[in-house]
């Protein structure tokens, strides 16, 4: 008997259904057309046939009825792909039931040839299709394949009893039955939310600008810098749409406070004419809808807009969710912060990291007021055009906070994309991505080894796909990891290519067609970095070391290639060399928005600094392909051509090429 309050397992059990989050909480993720398998656990007592049917409820109210498949037998498992084709909010259950003519089928195939209960048998299956007749649903032709099947069991005829059957088994038959079948006992799972949302949510290419940087200049007299704008900015934009990029996120743009601002190289003090970092938001000049007077106006933003729009580039902007002292937030709204014991307000940490130019929010004294305000600050850029938001330290948040604001946005603005950078415990980052970031901040760029790579694709591809989409950076102007550091180019193009292949969004600080790998001392970040000071680049010479190419190749590459476009299908090969990492991702025609299967095998050296060599044995059952099955590839990274088997040579060599990108032909 149920506990109270709970629902009674119902005639058929049906358990387990997949993919869900704390039992409906929150909905599932996915985008238009990506396959999505819903599974459950369906099964009966004794030894009578059971089927599964998902019922899924469509944004517009209409009920989408997917026939599903026994995969695993033994463990009664049934499964179906949704393939959504709208965005929207959905829900789905799984409904399981008997299954009379699949217990017919079982019996009949069986007595028959025996000569057991010979017209019975026939009698039982004539009694099933007059059932099914009963469908009003029945196409004409339908109808005519189950009266066929329905005559020639009867007896009297000119066929012979396994005759008979046969005729009433053809594959037209149970095709019917298959899309209109006879129902028993049937149990319903609870309804399931699933949202869908534009693929943007799930593939992209970002690429991180300073604004101020792109058109920066020095007076070589005086010292003195003038800022780039927005219009120099824009200048930069047809390079970043020819190398392939569909996202161009800029950091804060807002005016920059006076008071504790920051020098260069985070030093305390702030020689005449360093500009500050971007993230102390607010000045006497406007705080977080406001435009730093150096970049240009509002107007100017707006163009900067459509001309990225016209590049098909969408723009991000950052969102940093803090004050400088001078922002007018401090004053008008003095319980929107958090006061020490000694009468000040805190300033933001990170230890070892400390921003006295910044003052955290605090949520606890207004909640509603400052809510509101957020969200009136982030209706203005959306108004200017602005299609992502890259949310900086979102885990420093009430989680009540973003859970409110994701669905207000949902609500009004759908198409708009939320970036979580939050580099944390691995409880906060996920649950930001259930309440509704549509994209994630990763570890990826903390994994140096294949292994621990390999262990890492897995996971984000894995159970967690279904909510947490990955975002992979090799570097971003806060990070620059001992083996970026030292590395060299061949470490840039390795991390490249594994960003690239190995999320279906992943994205590329400005400067890393230069390799800018100098370290400050003490911290994982660039020297001279760009968050204190202006950093003008010769755009001329981006692709001296190859890597502006590289990153076009990858980004034509992913175009081509849905699997590549996709979180799941990937899987980890074994290889003979711990310095080699082989992972593959593949679509079934089925997943495949093309309707052919999509193959991509991708093998990378870990080690930027010496010749690799092995031998990878690839999982052939994973890639729906015999054992025996030999392959022919193009390597996009090359352009050569191999013909690979289950198991084939591999050797990288870090001055001419880190890694393969190969295509599998069909």
């Amino acid at each position: 008997m149920a506990l109270p309050g709970e629902k009674p397992i119902g005639r058929i059990p049906v358990i387990d259904v997949q993919p869900t989050l704390e039992q409906g909480r929150w909905p599932v993720k996915a985008v238009v057309g990506e396959a999505l398998p819903l599974s459950a656990t369906v099964f009966i007592e004794g030894h009578d046939a059971v089927a599964a049917t998902a019922v899924v409820t469509q944004p517009n109210g209409r009920t989408l009825r997917l026939p599903m498949d026994e995969v695993n037998h033994g463990l009664a498992i049934f499964e179906a792909l949704l393939v959504p084709r709208a965005e929207g909010r959905y829900s789905f259950r799984i409904e399981g039931w008997a299954d009379p003519f699949g217990t017919w089928m079982h019996t009949a195939s069986k007595k028959i040839p025996a000569g057991v209960d010979v017209e019975i048998t026939l009698g039982d299956g004539v009694s099933i299709l007059e059932r099914a007749l009963e469908d009003k649903a029945l196409t004409s032709r339908q109808r005519a394949v189950l009266v066929a099947a329905r005559e020639s069991l009867k007896p009297g005829g000119d066929l012979s009893p396994a005759e008979a059957l046969d005729a009433a088994l053809t594959d037209d038959v149970v095709a019917v039955m298959r899309a209109h079948p006879v129902r028993e006992g049937v149990t319903s799972s609870p309804e399931y939310p699933l949202v869908v949302q534009r693929e943007r949510a799930l593939v992209s290419a970002w690429y991180e600008i300073f604004p101020r940087s792109e058109g920066a200049k020095q007076n070589k007299r005086t010292g003195e810098w003038t800022s780039g704008t927005f219009l120099t900015a824009s200048k930069r934009l047809p390079a970043i749409a020819d190398m392939g990029f569909d996202v161009v996120y800029l950091t804060p743009i807002h005016p920059i406070g006076a008071t504790h601002r920051k020098g260069r190289n985070n030093s305390l003090t702030a020689e005449p004419g360093d500009p500050g970092s971007p993230y102390a938001i607010g000045s006497e000049a406007g705080g977080h809808d406001a435009i730093h007077p150096d970049l240009g106006t509002m107007r100017q933003f707006r163009n900067f807009v459509k001309r990225a729009h016209e590049l098909g580039v969408e723009v991000a902007l950052d969102i940093a969710l803090q004050c400088s002292p001078d922002h007018p937030w401090v004053k008008e709204h003095p319980e929107w912060f958090k006061v020490r014991a000694d009468g000040t307000i805190a300033y933001a940490e990170n230890p070892p990291k400390k921003y006295e130019d910044i003052h955290p929010l605090f949520f606890d004294n207004d909640p509603i007021g400052l809510r509101e305000a957020i969200r009136d600050v982030l209706d203005v850029w959306v108004d200017a055009g602005v299609t992502l938001f890259r949310v900086d330290n979102p885990h420093t948040k009430p989680l009540e906070f973003w859970e409110w604001l994701m669905a207000d946005f949902a609500e009004r603005h759908p198409e708009v994309v939320f970036l979580s950078e939050a580099f944390t415990r691995p409880p906060m980052m996920h649950t930001l991505a259930k309440v509704g970031f549509h994209q994630s901040y990763t570890y990826f760029t903390w994994r140096p080894t294949a292994e621990e790579m390999g262990e890492y694709l897995e996971e984000v591809s894995g159970d967690a796909s279904y909510y947490m989409r990955p975002n992979f950076w090799p570097t971003t102007h806060d990070i620059l990891t001992p083996d970026m550091q030292h590395g060299g180019a061949p470490q840039y193009r390795a991390r490249a290519v594994l960003a690239a292949t190995g999320s279906p969004s992943y994205g590329i600080y400005t400067g890393y067609e230069f390799v800018e790998n100098v370290p400050r001392p003490g911290v994982e970040e660039q020297i001279d970095n760009e968050k204190y000071e202006y950093k003008p680049r010769d755009w001329s010479r981006a692709d001296d070391l190859g890597i502006a190419s590289l990153l076009t190749t990858l980004n034509r590459t992913r175009a081509a290639h849905p699997a590549l476009r996709r979180l799941r299908g990937l899987t980890v090969h074994k290889t003979s060399n711990d310095k080699i990492l082989c992972f593959t991702r593949h679509l079934s025609a089925a997943e495949s928005p093309t309707g052919e299967a999509d193959t991509v095998i991708v093998v990378v050296s870990f080690d930027p600094h010496h010749v690799q060599d092995g031998v990878v044995s690839l999982d052939m059952e994973s890639l729906g392909m015999d054992a025996d099955a030999r392959l022919m590839v193009d390597d996009a990274l090359t352009g050569a051509t191999y013909t690979w088997g289950r198991d084939f040579y591999v050797r990288l060599d870090p001055a001419s090429s880190m890694a393969h990108v190969a295509a599998v032909r069909r």
